[in-house]
């Protein structure tokens, strides 16, 4: 009832690697709020913000991790958007790509990070397995382009964007994919 008066939205995961993306129901999706801030009081967080310094290491990064799917979610003109997250088919698996957009024939991996830095295994899981060499990550950091190296050695390019750039995501993608 809270998703149908889209007060949340139900995102299921999906196992696919290229478009277009179905929804893995059998899977247990992740529950995003209408908005960061309803989040933030229905979790009696309120107080906490205003004392934190840097709000990219708190809780894990889950706050970080909304405000991206917000961004997204909000920065879209279709009515029913709804990101998607990318599990591993195996259901043991604990590979797991934060978004996985929809660019032209292709799924974009996507992590949001909570710091300057992070591991990006999953990313680099789903880039083995796809047919490009692109991928991004959201972080607290500069725009910049870097090579990457997969754990099976398959070369490619990774897309570094501040938080505040999801919201232009799919200019940004367009203008990584011509860099090539």
């Amino acid at each position: 009832m809270l998703d149908q008066a889209k007060l949340i939205r139900t995102i299921y995961p999906t196992t696919d690697l290229s478009p277009p993306i179905s929804s893995a129901i059998k899977r247990k999706p992740k529950i995003q709020f209408l908005d960061t801030g309803l989040l933030n009081y229905a979790a009696n967080l309120q107080t906490e913000f205003l004392h934190v310094q840097d709000f990219n290491s708190m809780y894990k990064g889950y706050i970080v991790n909304h405000i991206a799917y917000q961004e997204l979610i909000a920065s879209t003109s279709a009515i029913r958007y709804t990101p998607r997250f990318w599990v591993r088919e195996n259901a043991n698996s604990n590979a797991e790509v934060d978004i996985v957009y929809e660019f032209e024939n292709m799924l974009i991996p996507i992590e949001v990070k909570s710091g300057a830095k992070g591991r990006l295994r999953s990313l680099h899981e789903f880039i083995d397995r796809v047919d490009h060499n692109f991928g991004i990550r959201i972080l607290a950091n500069k725009l910049s382009i870097e090579e990457g190296l997969t754990r099976t050695g398959k070369q490619y390019k990774l897309l570094n964007l501040p938080y505040f750039c999801i919201g232009k995501i799919e200019e940004y993608i367009q203008w990584f994919i011509n860099q090539e």
